[in-house]
């Protein structure tokens, strides 16, 4: 177990992280691991209105497979991917979701 996966064990264990269930689209057995996840609201149209970014944040060695445009459910809410990118050394990922 890297460090990475260390310190997401024991952001669970404090109850740091949420529950996050993907069934991928391809058929294979779902999976299930817990995620951090953000939702801040983000100031558009020059301060007019706010919208919300929802993300979530895992070690890379879970979901290996997700892509763009997979749904993932964190707290009974579905949520779309839209784009992923690894976060500093590649251990850790980040995904931007939409909320369906």
């Amino acid at each position: 177990m890297g460090i990475v996966e260390q310190i997401y064990a024991s952001a669970g264990n404090a109850g740091l992280l949420r529950e996050c269930r993907w069934q991928p689209s391809d058929g294979s057995p779902a999976q299930q691991h817990p995620v951090g996840f953000a939702a801040p609201d983000d100031a558009v149209f020059d301060g007019l209105a706010s919208t919300t970014d929802y993300q979530m944040s895992y070690p890379a060695s879970v979901f290996v497979d997700l892509a763009a445009r997979e749904a993932v459910e964190i707290g009974s809410v579905i949520y779309q991917v839209r784009d992923i990118r690894a976060v500093g050394d590649g251990s850790e990922m980040r995904a931007k979701l939409t909320r369906l």
